[in-house]
């Protein structure tokens, strides 16, 4: 690690000010994520970003591809770096969490997506078909883009994300609309794998994304015992209320105190 530069934990807390998917209220859940961050960090001598504005316009792109901008982001804040993570903000990391940064082996890092096998084979498919002249890759080398761990030499392939997105962007949000398959995360699988980029894999602890699936959400937390990095993704709507902020605030309180 060279002189001044730190790992980073890159995420983002916007307020959209809109109603529905965007509603402000929607962002209450991750100050609980920022604050498990904001504490690992200083535990294990790293430096949390947080990105609270657009880039562009929602309508110009969606705010999920602007985080492939990161590295120029940084620039733009003169923060130095050796590693980064770019973590969704609907996380909660645990206190022991072991530093994942001395686990990468200078490699893009993740953990494979354990969401919905049927949404992700058909995303697969249908982003293969518009963008990718019918390929289809393998499914089991399939990552969640809410953890990824990174280094400057991933910088080009970043710039190629943005590119892709650029060129792409009408029926991008085509094929989101009326296909249901998703934003960002198939088509940057994709790339990865076209591009063969050199990646590590993690395991599961690190993202235990889609827990309600799994009926891993229970009020006495046992699943924080088995894993380290928590996603509050995919949580239905409930009688009792037990949505996102209920979820992410018991963590976080059980957690940290």
């Amino acid at each position: 690690m060279g002189y001044g530069m730190k790992n980073i934990v890159f995420t983002m807390d916007i307020d959209l000010a809109g109603e529905g998917r965007y509603a402000s209220t929607r962002r209450l859940p991750y100050q609980y994520s920022i604050k498990s961050w904001e504490k690992w960090c200083e535990k294990n001598d790293c430096e949390l970003f947080v990105l609270t504005d657009l880039l562009l316009p929602q309508e110009e792109m969606a705010i999920c591809w602007q985080r492939y901008y990161l590295f120029d982001i940084l620039d733009a804040n003169n923060i130095k770096y050796d590693q980064i993570l770019s973590v969704d903000a609907d996380t909660i990391v645990h206190p022991d969490c072991p530093n994942f940064f001395e686990m990468t082996d200078r490699k893009m890092c993740g953990v494979h997506c354990e969401g919905s096998y049927d949404w992700i084979i058909r995303s697969i498919e249908n982003y293969g078909k518009f963008f990718f002249d019918g390929h289809v890759m393998d499914f089991w080398k399939y990552i969640d883009c809410g953890f990824v761990v990174i280094n400057e030499t991933h910088r080009d392939f970043f710039t190629q994300v943005t590119d892709f997105y650029n060129e792409n962007a009408d029926l991008l949000r085509q094929v989101e609309k009326e296909w249901h398959a998703g934003t960002d995360q198939t088509p940057v699988n994709i790339l990865i794998h076209d591009r063969d980029v050199d990646f590590k894999w993690l395991p599961y602890e690190y993202n235990m994304c889609d827990m309600t699936r799994k009926e891993l959400l229970t009020d006495d937390l046992l699943f924080t015992k088995w894993g380290w990095i928590y996603q509050y993704n995919s949580i239905p709507n409930n009688k009792e209320d037990k949505l996102t902020l209920h979820w992410m605030k018991k963590t976080y309180e059980y957690l940290y105190g």
